[in-house]
């Protein structure tokens, strides 16, 4: 889920496939921002001699709208090259790797960092603002990678001029659901009881654990990404509000080139796959429309506002769990709680005057980050997000210890349709914790400093049927991110 395998098409094509997107204001230093993209899901950690990588054909960004028309004012693009040392052997690497240039790992790549800015008139201005940068290698066991964190974690982040920061390799997959259950004709282990078909009640279980992603993430001053690079300082201005995705391209055309053994890309690029919000390809776009939605800018998105105005699993929730919907299954407006939410951002008055995410009328799927809330004091988080009193969590950005699977179940479920309508009382299934899928973060440990990620999990310490974390690690949870 998120963006897991989400669209027939680019889940045939995995390094190009973005997973979740993250973006939130550093609690440490509450000028920056930490910007967070993920590829590659379900990385086996023992994938092996191929090593799970950055496709070198693919370019990656992280885009930010500033200007209210939901369009691309500034793109972070991410090019990778890949180096083979010795053409001679099969391995990854040729004895262990003590260092993050050390010449053993036979299959090292590095990457470019690009900033483009449009311009009102819509002219674009380009400036490198790295090379040569370094991509850690994955995980591959103690042997091979020994101390991988202490080796590679802060050799891995590496500076992009005064006061910026980019890091871009393997790390733990952050997100959390429970997959086996919830593609089973939307189960939810915690209500097995209840459902149409009826199962023994169990807790759920992290269907992501011990796997890993290839993460990129940047940390820039705030003043990176306003429109004139403006300090903002109201949070109740959409001028405070950025609009934040990922999207990855591939040029039209690859032919395979007999000479060399590789494929020769041809063409323009074109976009394959995009994500601003988590799980809205996922669950809210039918299949037929998934890949076409794939390929568009979230400026296009009113072509699929019905998809959010009329959930689907808003109508299966009450058919599937037998009398636990009254309310949901008799509401028959549109849903204009969720259009707020994931396509325009939530107007001020609607937030009680505290603040907005709105970016204006242009519809459209981005994660919107309000720059002008404060962090929430460490300790005080609370993982559930706005809906629950913790105003710099989703759907104001995305930190990596949001619980977003909940958040939007019980928003799609009808938790904020009070928001928008007075009139509308929430199933009493809503008022406690019952209406969840169980599961929480159970990989290695978040970092508490850029790029808040945890370190991949050990393809050594991974056992095929049991997704290796150990047990030392399971059920801990991460400070900060």
């Amino acid at each position: 889920m998120s963006s897991h395998r989400e669209a027939p098409e680019i889940s045939k094509d995995p390094a190009a496939d973005n997973t979740d997107v993250y973006a939130f204001v550093d609690a440490t230093d509450p000028t920056k921002v930490n910007l967070i993209a993920n590829f590659n899901p379900f990385e086996i950690p023992y994938g092996g001699p191929n090593f799970s990588e950055f496709a070198d054909d693919v370019l990656y960004t992280i885009n930010i709208s500033n200007s209210g028309t939901s369009q691309a004012d500034i793109s972070y693009q991410f090019r990778f090259t890949t180096t083979i040392r010795n053409p001679n052997t099969f391995l990854y690497n040729t004895g262990p790797i003590t260092s993050i240039t050390d010449t053993t790992w036979n299959r090292p790549q590095t990457f470019s960092v690009t900033k483009v800015v449009r311009a009102s008139t819509g002219a674009l201005t380009s400036t490198v603002l790295g090379t040569g940068l370094l991509v850690p290698p994955c995980n591959v066991g103690r042997r091979s990678t020994p101390n991988y964190q202490a080796t590679f974690g802060a050799a891995a982040v590496q500076p992009l001029g005064t006061g910026r920061k980019v890091f871009a390799g393997p790390r733990s997959d952050p997100f959390w659901v429970d997959l086996g259950s919830v593609f089973d004709l939307a189960g939810l282990r915690p209500l097995n009881n209840a459902h149409l078909i009826p199962l023994p009640v169990m807790a759920g279980m992290n269907g992501l654990q011990g796997l890993n992603v290839h993460t990129i993430a940047l940390q820039v001053p705030k003043t990176d990404l306003t429109a004139g690079g403006a300090v903002p300082t109201s949070p109740t201005s959409s001028s405070s509000v950025i609009g934040v995705w990922s999207s990855t391209f591939r040029t039209r055309g690859r032919l395979f080139d007999s000479t060399t053994a590789k494929y020769k890309p041809f063409g323009d690029n074109v976009q394959i796959s995009r994500l601003g919000n988590p799980l809205f390809n996922e669950v809210l776009n039918p299949m037929s429309v998934k890949d076409k939605w794939n390929s568009l800018p979230p400026s296009a998105d009113s072509a699929y506002a019905s998809h959010v105005d009329s959930p689907e699993l808003a109508g299966l929730l009450p058919v599937l769990y037998p009398g636990a919907f009254p309310n949901l299954a008799a509401y028959n407006k549109p849903r204009a709680d969720l259009d707020a939410i994931l396509l325009t951002g939530i107007p001020a008055a609607v937030l009680g005057g505290a603040f907005t995410t709105s970016t204006g009328p242009v519809k459209a799927d981005m994660l919107r980050l309000n720059l002008a809330v404060a962090p929430t004091a460490v300790g005080s988080e609370n993982s559930l997000g706005v809906l629950y009193g913790d105003n710099a969590r989703f759907p104001n950005g995305r930190r990596l210890i949001d619980d977003v699977v909940t958040i939007e179940l019980r928003a799609i479920a009808g938790l904020s349709i009070p928001l928008v309508d007075s009139t509308y009382t929430p199933d009493t299934i809503l008022s406690g914790n019952a209406l969840r899928d169980g599961t929480s973060y159970t990989n290695a440990p978040l970092l508490n400093g850029f790029p808040y990620v945890a370190p991949p999990a050990s393809g050594y310490l991974t056992t095929p049927g049991n997704p290796g974390v150990t047990a030392s690690l399971r059920g801990r949870k991460g400070v900060r991110g």
